[in-house]
């Protein structure tokens, strides 16, 4: 009868274990599902304002600091290299802005 309830008790633990287990694995999950959306909701934005600030083919100085602003977002947020790439080296430019870099930020925006 011992060995019966013994049995049963790690059995009833056995499953109990389990279970955690797929709750766990559902709660990582749900985590890193929320916080892939959130990464995607924000490379989505920066890109969207890096866009807009190159638009026009025009950098000013005020535009030049809000984009320098975006890279380390841009970079954090896994945006792609044909975006994260130009925009730090637009940000990183001194008083001219690289023309081949603005031009394939431009590019990469009309995708």
């Amino acid at each position: 009868m011992k060995r019966t309830l013994a049995a049963t008790s790690l059995a009833l633990l056995a499953i109990a274990l389990s279970g955690c287990g797929q709750v766990q694995q559902a709660t990582e999950k749900a985590v890193n599902d929320g916080a892939s959306q959130v990464a995607t909701a924000a490379g989505s934005e920066i890109k969207k304002q890096a866009c807009s600030l190159v638009s026009d083919g025009l950098v000013s100085v005020q535009d030049k600091q809000a984009l320098g602003g975006l890279v380390s977002g841009a970079q954090a947020a896994g945006l792609p290299a044909e975006i994260t790439a130009p925009l730090k080296k637009i940000a990183d430019s001194g008083d001219q802005v690289p023309a081949d870099s603005l031009g394939a930020l431009q590019d990469a925006c009309a995708k």
